[in-house]
């Protein structure tokens, strides 16, 4: 494990995003287009969950987001953040949040 600086972790954005749609990316299996609500504004993130979630599973959660990664074309499709998730053999779970949060919420 690579021990970061306080100064490091605060450069990260991480927010509360509501995910508002769900589509299948048609060259991957294993990869989702969501549709995420961020606060200020709405995204396209692309996800590799699609074996674990189905979509209405994902449909309207609120989820935990990285922001301010730099955008990375996957498959095709520009990824305009990072879902936070835990994978534990094969049980994959995204990280939540316990209380409604307003989409856009930071989060330290």
């Amino acid at each position: 494990m690579e021990i970061i600086s306080f100064d490091e972790f605060k450069k990260m954005d991480i927010r509360v995003g509501k995910i508002m749609d769900v589509q299948e990316h048609p060259d991957a299996d294993r990869l989702y287009i969501l549709t995420v609500d961020t606060g200020d504004e709405t995204r396209k993130i692309v996800a590799g969950i699609r074996p674990y979630y189905k979509k209405e599973e994902l449909t309207g959660k609120l989820i935990i987001i990285l922001a301010n990664l730099q955008p990375r074309t996957i498959r095709g499709v520009e990824s305009h953040g990072m879902l936070l998730a835990g994978l534990d053999g094969s049980t994959l779970g995204v990280l939540t949040i316990d209380r409604d949060l307003k989409p856009g919420t930071k989060i330290s």
